[in-house]
């Protein structure tokens, strides 16, 4: 598989989405009280990650590394939140290990059809949803809203379990659509 050319702006914006792990990390290690800086931290991430999807688009330079790059910026970054919000004790050890499961699961599986089929495989809407709400649920968290909104945490909770659930199903069920396409 050839990743071609990296030196686009969507790319550059992935891969400082990638490095914002650092920063989730060391933010939230603080644990106690509303953390405003890793929010908004949180919010600056989500818009380069609707800027670098917007950007390859209009300036046609989707690329291969795009194709990798940007998921696995999510996933680093939300790997990052969710570990230091479960070492704190405000995630739910549940939902902690189904995200984990599901993002290790989700990149084997990719990295095996990608070998496969000798393409990357992009990501679909249904998991950029679920991300989307589990980014809404792990800034409500971010921000101790919990406490004030009890039964709004427990709709996102599960709201985000069902989105996971249904994304793995829809990756799996695109994955074996490809795989069959390309055998």
């Amino acid at each position: 598989m050839k990743l071609g050319r990296f030196n686009t702006a969507s790319n550059y914006l992935s891969l400082l989405r990638l490095f914002l792990a650092i920063p989730f990390w060391i933010l939230l290690s603080k644990g106690s009280g509303p953390n405003y800086w890793a929010a908004g931290l949180a919010l600056f991430a989500g818009f380069t990650d609707l800027g670098d999807g917007y950007l390859a688009r209009k300036l046609n330079q989707v690329t291969e590394w795009g194709k990798v790059l940007d998921p696995l910026a999510d996933k680093v970054c939300m790997a990052a939140i969710v570990i230091q919000l479960f070492l704190v004790g405000k995630l739910e050890p549940a939902l902690f290990w189904i995200i984990i499961s599901r993002d290790i699961l989700i990149i084997i599986a990719s990295v095996l059809l990608s070998n496969k089929v000798k393409e990357v495989t992009p990501s679909n809407y249904l998991g950029k949803i679920t991300v989307l709400i589990l980014c809404f649920y792990v800034l409500f968290l971010m921000l101790d809203m919990e406490l004030l909104y009890p039964l709004v945490k427990q709709g996102f909770y599960i709201l985000s379990m069902v989105m996971i659930a249904a994304s793995v199903v829809g990756y799996g069920k695109r994955g074996m659509e490809i795989f069959r396409k390309n055998n």
